[in-house]
């Protein structure tokens, strides 16, 4: 049995730190280098524009009048603890369940950060296509979505998720 095969998905946390670092890192670099709502063009379908988002996923909740920060930052610290526990239980070789876990891990806690600290999730990448255009997200939503996705491809496509040995 290779040595992999004997740890827990727990060795897949560094890919969450160094998301949580990379999070963290651009969502710095724009709040000290550009003013609230301004937009720098990239690509004719892309700007960094910074914008504050108080609340959930494309704004949802964002009127509500500020109880909404509390409860997502429940509902993230209560993901966060069931996804590590999850990961705690997995196999380390379970490549795909433990991507899709630290991935979401990552964000949760990356916008959860945001959320104690400001009140707010800081959001900056803006892709749209002429008037249409996709509300701004940020390194942390990215993972979020990027995991969830992992998951359905798991769960259409994986194999029963085992569970480590106590």
């Amino acid at each position: 049995m290779s040595k992999l095969a004997q740890k827990s998905g727990l060795v897949w946390l560094w890919l969450s730190l160094l998301l949580l670092i990379v999070d963290f890192a651009t969502k710095t670099l724009v709040v000290e280098t550009m003013s609230l709502r301004e937009s720098i063009d990239i690509l004719p379908f892309f700007n960094i524009t910074y914008v504050h988002n108080y609340g959930a996923a494309f704004s949802f909740l964002s009127d509500a009048g500020g109880w909404q920060r509390w409860f997502l930052s429940i509902i993230a610290i209560t993901i966060s603890l069931l996804l590590t526990w999850w990961l705690k239980r997995l196999p380390a070789t379970n490549k795909v369940l433990c991507l899709a876990y630290s991935l979401v891990l990552a964000g949760a806690i990356g916008n959860l950060y945001d959320r104690i600290a400001y009140g707010y999730v800081i959001d900056f990448l803006h892709v749209y296509y002429e008037n249409w255009h996709f509300p701004a997200f940020n390194i942390a939503d990215s993972a979020i979505c990027i995991g969830a996705a992992l998951l359905l491809f798991d769960a259409f496509t994986g194999e029963t998720p085992k569970e480590q040995k106590a």
